[in-house]
């Protein structure tokens, strides 16, 4: 099984501008993606880029890189001209990193192509990690999914789900068993979906919630979810994002400078 990781990068952010430009140790943020991407199992990972200037660091570095079109709403569709551009289709796998996760997990990424190319009927991926504590289950900003038996995808929400009907009687005090998810914003596509996935109409509950996958659920297809015991790192949307993966980057040791245990 082999795949492709695609990264999108544009360059206009309202809260960080020039965000996949940041410096993180001398290294645009995109090409530290990219550089953990490449510590995975894919056989190729390409930087979408939106602005030339993100495609010339990209290549000053090493990280191969192409041009979309600045108009696109969303990732998905950046990422539905880049498949077209790089001759992606069918079967072909595709996972979706984002551009503003430096840390990264390589094993993540590789686990992602894994259970889309295992889970037959699917045509995307996606990862989510359990919750264990009560101020994350009941945030807005952390979003939740609910799965079947078979590890699909049944929801994807904001609020609290599943809802702990005897144990929240009198407000949300505990978590239901077993654990809730924290969905993963990282993403497997078969290529030929995520080039059709632009032309599919926006859902209601898609508009409602502001979660894409949901999209996806509408129109009846399935989701495989692989549920891991790790939490991601810190991704970067804010200038304090920035400084706190700064810190964890400076404190972590440089290659071989450990030394051996006698």
């Amino acid at each position: 099984m082999t795949f492709t990781v695609l990264i999108p990068a544009r360059l206009a952010s309202t809260r960080l501008p020039n965000k996949p430009l940041a410096d993180l140790g001398g290294v645009p943020m995109v090409v530290r993606v990219a550089e953990q991407a490449k510590k995975s199992r894919a056989q190729r990972v390409v930087v979408a880029a939106d602005d030339a200037s993100i495609v010339h660091a990209c290549r000053a570095h090493g990280v191969e890189a192409l041009l979309t079109r600045r108009d696109h709403a969303t990732g998905s569709d950046r990422l539905a001209e880049a498949c077209e551009q790089l001759g992606l289709d069918g079967g072909d796998i595709v996972v979706n990193v984002q551009g503003d996760e430096p840390l990264i997990e390589p094993a993540l990424i590789d686990a992602c192509a894994d259970v889309l190319n295992r889970c037959l009927g699917c045509v995307m991926s996606t990862a989510a990690h359990p919750i264990d504590d009560v101020a994350e289950f009941i945030s807005p900003n952390v979003v939740k999914v609910v799965c079947d038996q078979a590890g699909r995808a049944l929801y994807f929400s904001r609020a609290p789900i599943p809802w702990w009907r005897d144990g929240n009687a009198g407000g949300i005090t505990g978590l239901p068993q077993p654990a809730p998810l924290r969905h993963i914003g990282i993403y497997g596509y078969h290529a030929g979906f995520l080039r059709r996935f632009p032309s599919l109409a926006q859902s209601p509950l898609e508009a409602t919630e502001s979660l894409e996958q949901l999209r996806v659920l509408w129109h009846g297809e399935r989701i495989a979810v692989h549920v891991t015991n790790l939490r991601p790192g810190p991704g970067v949307d804010t200038p304090e994002d920035l400084v706190r993966v700064r810190e964890l980057l400076q404190a972590r040791p440089a290659p071989g400078s450990q030394r051996r245990s006698a």
